[in-house]
């Protein structure tokens, strides 16, 4: 007898819609699955026998083959489990051949028969959502984020009995919880309010928040750099409904999904200077996960000590910072992973960290530390300054929750201005397409010209000053650049480090 569940894996972020088939037959006892399973999904053979053993449903002594459709697709995880166990009962005769009739099946299973989280639940149930399922089954924790799915019934029950129960008819599917309308605050992050003096580092930030743009802060150690940029954290723009579903895609399929189910703030992600290309880019080898710029995706990816980072990790970030993409390959699989993120990073100004006049460092050791930021990473930041100690009687900056009022107003100017588009910060639009959606006036565009044509400016840089020159508009409350914001962005890009 043959039995086929609808169900689903993971490619990257994205879900692969997975016909799981069991067939029944004489011979001796075996169970055996097919169709490219990797070390998780082949482990499902031994959680699945348990589960129903431990629930009291029949296992049957014969040769089981549980083939994954289609062949040619790499399926991971253990988010098979469920609909492996539900295609043994079928061809056992325990369920009804109809019973998961336009209906697809993601949870792992517990030895105690306890339906379990899985990562990409979002993911999957979209993939099955376009081959035609109207109803998920699920694990209880899942059901909040599976049911952010439109024109999806979601099902749930705490264990395997349960479910064979509710699809026989005999107890109703269990109740699911309202989606929270808001996520918990975050901690710890820094007030503008407690940082002195760096007044124009303090408008840098407010630009890189509001228009997702590109910062890079140098100064000797101790000097404010990386309180001003973990302050960016306290002041981001609120995420609307179509963000807060695509960042809680994909930090699902990263096994990263808050407990409330539902990512509802911009992302702020701080990785350490140690990590490699792989897991900042994204990759593996068992399976692809996103890297720190995915994760950052729609946020900002905060680098500190940026001289310290691999140069060909920093280097690997030139195409991501200009396509807003991540393109993975493997011989047998590939992805394509979101990364409109905005960069910050701060940097020492050599080895000794003091520079001049205190600095200790050889011309030679200067040299080589320089060249471990690369001229075209450098020529992606939209924004680099030079930081100096502020004198004692600097007065404290704006406080964050004023200064994140400004960046929010700035935020939706720019969403409206760009509704109809794909993109949602200015930063986003491409090169290619600034003239058309967000032209400047004539003067302003002058002064950007004029520092072309003098070579103070290359395409990229002026293109990025474009785009800067909308943003300082925008947080100033003003619905066109003048020719004021235009040279304000240029020299925020032209200043040297």
């Amino acid at each position: 007898m043959l039995a086929s569940v609808r169900s689903a894996t993971l490619l990257g972020i994205d879900g692969h819609s997975v016909d799981v088939e069991t067939h029944l037959s004489q011979g001796l006892p075996a169970f055996n699955v097919v169709g490219l399973p990797d070390a998780g999904v082949r482990e499902s053979r031994d959680r699945v026998r348990a589960a129903l053993l431990s629930s009291g449903l029949p296992w049957p002594l014969k040769r089981i083959t549980v083939n994954l459709a289609p062949g040619s697709v790499p399926k991971a995880g253990s988010g098979l489990d469920l609909a492996v166990a539900l295609g043994i009962l079928i061809v056992e005769g325990a369920l009804p051949v109809d019973c998961l009739e336009r209906t697809a099946v993601f949870a792992e299973l517990g030895l105690d028969g306890s339906l379990r989280s899985c990562d990409g639940v979002l993911a999957l149930g979209w993939a099955a959502r376009r081959r035609g399922a109207r109803r998920l089954i699920v694990a209880p924790c899942d059901a909040v984020e599976a049911s952010l799915l439109p024109d999806v019934e979601i099902l749930t029950a705490p264990d395997l009995d349960s479910v064979v129960r509710c699809l026989r008819a005999e107890r109703p599917w269990d109740d699911i919880p309202p989606a929270p309308t808001a996520e918990v605050q975050r901690t710890h992050t820094v007030d503008m309010g407690h940082i002195r003096g760096h007044h124009l580092a303090i408008q840098c930030a407010m630009l890189s928040a509001a228009g997702g743009h590109h910062l890079l802060l140098s100064g000797p150690p101790g000097i404010g750099k990386s309180m001003i940029a973990q302050s960016i954290e306290s002041i981001m723009p609120p995420l609307d409904d179509d963000g807060a579903l695509e960042l809680t895609r994909i930090y699902s399929a990263a096994g990263l999904a808050p407990e409330s189910g539902v990512v509802r703030r911009r992302p702020f992600r701080r990785p350490h200077h140690t990590l490699t290309t792989v897991a900042l880019l994204g990759g593996g080898s068992a399976r692809l996960r996103p890297g720190e710029v995915t994760l950052a995706h729609r946020g900002t990816l905060f680098l500190d000590e940026l001289g310290e980072f691999r140069p060909q990790s920093l280097d690997a970030l030139r195409q991501p910072l200009e396509e807003g993409v991540v393109r993975i390959a493997r011989s047998r699989v590939a992805a394509v992973f979101p990364a409109s993120f905005a960069l910050v990073a701060c940097t020492n100004p050599c080895p000794c960290g003091l520079g001049p006049p205190r600095c200790t460092c050889t011309e030679d050791k200067r040299e080589r530390y320089r060249r471990r930021l690369s001229e075209p990473l450098l020529d992606r930041f939209d924004m680099t300054l030079a930081l100096t100690p502020p004198t004692s009687s600097a007065t404290p900056a704006t406080a964050s929750e004023d200064a994140a009022q400004r960046v929010a107003q700035a935020s939706e100017r720019a969403r409206k201005r760009l509704a109809g588009t794909p993109w949602h910060r200015n930063n986003d639009v491409p090169g290619h397409q600034i003239a058309e959606v967000l032209p400047l006036p004539d003067p302003v565009a002058d002064v950007l010209d004029q520092a072309r044509h003098m070579g103070r400016l290359s395409e990229r840089g002026a293109t990025r000053c474009a785009r800067l020159t909308w943003t300082i508009a925008d947080l100033d409350g003003r619905g066109q650049p003048n020719v004021a914001d235009a040279h304000l962005a240029r020299e925020l890009r032209e200043m040297s480090l």
